[in-house]
């Protein structure tokens, strides 16, 4: 069982104990060399423009988690849409007006926005927004230092310099009466 959390500090304390959740990860937010490739990772499919500056944006947007990223690039993606929609109908109605008038209409199959440019870029980003605060980041750190002391207290265990066990026999020798189990 895998489970995810952004509340680490309301977990039922009886599902830390051994035996239950086996390991405990912290993942920080992304770094920029992540925010880079969580970009690239959300816009592989789509007509991004050679003129957006993916790396310019990761490097602007410290502090912004996968989630946030996400959203500016399908804000950036419905805005590129909606304005390719606007201009469709804008074309439609020119070339009612021209057949109302008599005039010859030449067809243009083309898209009128075939890509995301910038623009779309720059204003997601007026919408954009950190969903994990400052304040946020400092107690799930502490969380984790704390939960790593608590399940750490053991990290300096180390057997004795003597490699024998209780018994005198050496660990490779207990070993090697078993080899014939797997032969």
């Amino acid at each position: 069982m895998i489970g995810a959390t952004n509340r680490p500090d309301q977990i039922d304390s009886a599902l830390l104990r051994p035996g239950r959740l086996d390991q405990l990860i912290y993942i920080p937010l992304p770094d920029e060399t992540s925010r880079l490739s969580i970009l690239k990772a959300t816009l592989r499919k789509s007509p991004v423009s050679p003129s957006v500056d993916l790396t310019y944006m990761a490097k602007n947007t410290h502090g912004f988690s996968g989630a946030d990223l996400t959203e500016i690039c399908q804000r950036a993606c419905k805005l590129a849409i909606r304005q390719s929609i606007e201009k469709e109908i804008e074309r439609e109605r020119a070339r009612k007006e021209a057949e109302a008038r008599g005039e010859e209409i030449m067809e243009d199959d083309q898209d009128p926005v075939p890509e995301i440019t910038p623009a779309h870029f720059e204003e997601a980003m007026k919408f954009a927004r950190r969903s994990v605060s400052d304040n946020d980041i400092r107690k799930y750190e502490m969380f984790a230092q704390n939960l790593q002391q608590r399940l750490g207290a053991s990290a300096g265990f180390k057997f004795p310099e003597s490699s024998t066990t209780a018994t005198g026999a050496g660990f490779e020798e207990q070993i090697g009466a078993d080899d014939d189990l797997y032969s």
